[in-house]
């Protein structure tokens, strides 16, 4: 009896189903969005409104300002200072992102300081929207460089490192003037001279505003 038993056992234990290997890692599904992204404003008005004080709390955060008693530097010294810095860099690498949702370059009737000729100073939104249609990539590309930046001075903020920042302001203007170049100025390097040029006479070498870190604003 208990030979069969036995053997009823041995006859189960081989007609049962193997244990279940354990399931395989499965592959994250894509990111998606929680509702339709929809844009308020165009690209010049999310600029002077979103990004453009955003980079302000970088650009004057480290900056060395010539007046008529000399020379004045700027860098981040207490906790409210390091905040601003915090505040604006996240703003910055956050709302970059924001240039992905389709807008039109400029409010309805706004065409630019575009003139005509050697005046001509700007491209006008349809210009611009043609540059960026005929290579989207690139378009991304500027805005992932200045993602970065603000990346980069997060990172900055929770070091406090102050030598490390002047770098970041240094690769937040050249961001900024290669995004600029592309896609606002019409390509004409007298052109660039002659803003830099106006701009020089407006503040002057001995002028107790601060010179300008980026051109175009």
């Amino acid at each position: 009896m208990r030979r069969a038993l036995a053997g009823f056992a041995v006859l189960l234990s081989a007609c049962s189903s193997p244990t279940p290997a354990p399931p395989a890692p499965q592959t994250p599904a894509p990111q998606v969005l929680w509702g339709d992204m929809k844009a308020v404003v165009s690209v010049k008005e999310l600029m002077r409104g979103m990004i453009d004080p955003a980079s302000d709390y970088i650009f004057d955060s480290v900056k060395e300002v010539t007046t008529k008693k000399g020379m004045v530097k700027t860098e981040p010294k207490t906790d409210e200072d390091w905040e601003k810095l915090r505040i604006g860099a996240t703003t910055l690498a956050e709302g970059i992102y924001l240039l992905k949702v389709p807008r039109p370059f400029a409010p309805a009737g706004d065409n630019n300081n575009t003139g005509t000729g050697s005046e001509k100073t700007e491209l006008t939104p349809a210009e611009i929207e043609a540059k960026r249609a005929k290579d989207p990539v690139l378009w991304n590309a500027k805005i992932e460089a200045l993602r970065n930046v603000g990346l980069e001075v997060l990172e900055i903020v929770k070091k406090k490192n102050t030598a490390e920042l002047w770098d970041a302001s240094y690769n937040l203007d050249q961001a900024c003037e290669s995004c600029h170049l592309e896609y606002w100025y019409p390509g004409d390097p007298a052109l660039l001279k002659r803003v830099d040029e106006q701009l020089e006479r407006l503040y002057g070498k001995d002028s107790d505003k601060p010179a300008p870190g980026r051109r175009g604003r």
